[in-house]
């Protein structure tokens, strides 16, 4: 029977959890779109745009034999200088991911001379813009609005647990 009760109160913490956790919205950005990561596209132009965000990815998808990811700073990016990259996201199966988590400007090229194709990228992330403010309420007389049914529904679901696990704990 105790089983049964702690099945109901996990169920009790997941809502609880999901009404308090805000969503989160990362874009994972395949590079290139279906072209990939090659050489003779114009990344500048794919990327202007486009928004990148903290928290976002970037999914590089290239010929693994020939090609490679590579993040340096501005001026080997500049000049296509792959010599000392600031990380190297190679992985070797030619599907690399890069999280994009700190706001700053990310520079990435291919090395072996492919970034003298055209094989450079430079992105700009920021922070993700505000959520949108709520539009007001509007109330009919004589019906609650739905802001004082929700500042009620929250606490009755912590009520419901706090109860429960009294509950379970003297049984």
């Amino acid at each position: 029977m105790r089983a049964g009760m702690t099945v109901v109160a996990a169920a009790v913490l997941v809502v609880a959890m999901t009404i308090l956790v805000p969503e989160v919205d990362a874009t994972r950005w395949i590079v290139g779109a279906n072209q990939g990561w090659t050489n003779n596209v114009n990344y500048t132009i794919w990327a202007k745009d486009k928004h990148f965000y903290n928290g976002d990815w970037l999914f590089f998808v290239y010929d693994r034999n020939q090609m490679n990811v590579l993040e340096v700073n501005k001026t080997d990016y500049e000049s296509c200088n792959s010599d000392h990259p600031l990380h190297n996201w190679t992985t070797g199966a030619g599907r690399d991911v890069v999280p994009l988590n700190v706001t700053r400007h990310y520079y990435f090229i291919s090395g072996k001379g492919f970034c003298y194709g055209g094989m450079k990228l430079a992105v700009r992330v920021e922070n993700p813009p505000p959520p949108p403010s709520a539009s007001p309420i509007k109330e009919k007389s004589g019906t609650p609005s739905a802001l004082y049914r929700g500042q009620l529904v929250l606490p009755a679901v912590f009520a419901i647990g706090a109860v429960w696990d009294a509950f379970v704990r003297f049984w």
